[in-house]
């Protein structure tokens, strides 16, 4: 049986659903508003011939073409672009950091969220990157490098134990807890998502996503914000991890604003029941908007 089947009952569609996690992925970039403009990108690429439409619920977002590669290209090579799925960017937008801010990306490699959240912050205040991966780091380092990413801060650190000591004992503004998973969402670029999944994984990353969630909140100024995201659709490594954070950490959920098409998240599954802040939370599924799945969900840290 098709793993995805188990999430019949929370699509309004389950067909379309099926249908979409079966078709190839588009290819998209991302502006980096560090190096480059939407329009200049877009002349860019129709000097060089790269077939792309803008994404209509973002203007820093293009498609390519089916034959387009994000690597590829001259704009590309000079971080004015960076190839992220569409859907990957939903976090650094509910996050929305500021120049100046503290923020923390507490599972940053390889950069997709990282270089976009230093570019909304306009290359300003202290951005820290962290990852428990050597090589994935490498890859961070990298990109961060090819954007023109200057207030980044590399760390490798067990994200459900990161230390303030060398940061002064400063708490973070914001953080950003986009952390590892099933990656069920992803099946449209990578089937092997749905073939070796199982239940026992789940159940087992949910353990280490409430140690990642807790530990950032507990980094977090009062009145500071959290941002906790997936590209999964099981309730187990969403809600369920999200209900964990509320009961044992003085936080809430809060509602935030994007123009992609998502549903709230569900306060029921399984048997289990969660707190109705979940509707709160985001749903996005792959036959919406013609991308991968994905969870979001923004924290207020007490004051």
């Amino acid at each position: 049986m098709d793993p995805l089947s188990r999430y019949d009952t929370l699509v309004d569609d389950p067909t379309a659903f099926h249908a979409a996690c079966k078709r190839p992925l588009p290819s998209v970039v991302r502006v980096n508003e560090i190096k480059a403009t939407p329009g200049r990108v877009q002349r860019a690429f129709e000097e060089a011939g790269v077939e792309f439409e803008p994404v209509g619920w973002h203007n820093g977002l293009f498609r390519l073409g089916a034959d387009e590669s994000p690597g590829n290209s001259w704009p590309f090579v000079h971080g004015w672009v960076y190839g992220q799925e569409e859907v990957s960017t939903v976090p650094a937008i509910a996050l929305d950091p500021q120049p100046g801010e503290r923020v923390l990306d507490c599972c940053a490699a390889p950069g997709s969220k990282t270089t976009q959240l230093a570019a909304r912050m306009n290359d300003r205040g202290l951005l820290v990157g962290n990852d428990n991966n050597l090589g994935r780091l490498s890859a961070l380092r990298s990109n961060a490098e090819r954007c023109g990413v200057t207030n980044l801060i590399v760390t490798r650190q067990d994200a459900r134990n990161f230390s303030l000591k060398s940061f002064s004992q400063t708490p973070f503004d914001r953080v950003l807890v986009d952390v590892p998973c099933s990656c069920e969402g992803t099946v449209r670029k990578n089937p092997d998502a749905v073939e070796s999944w199982s239940l026992d994984h789940v159940e087992g990353i949910a353990g280490v996503q409430k140690g990642i969630l807790g530990r950032s909140l507990e980094v977090t100024r009062p009145g500071g914000t959290v941002v906790y995201s997936t590209c999964t659709f099981a309730p187990e490594e969403n809600e369920a991890v999200l209900q964990h954070a509320i009961e044992n950490h003085d936080c809430e959920l809060v509602a935030f604003d994007l123009s992609l098409r998502s549903v709230p998240g569900v306060t029921e599954w399984n048997g289990e029941t969660y707190d109705d802040s979940m509707r709160r939370a985001k749903r996005i599924y792959p036959h919406h908007n013609d991308t991968g799945g994905f969870f979001c969900a923004k924290l207020e840290v007490g004051q």
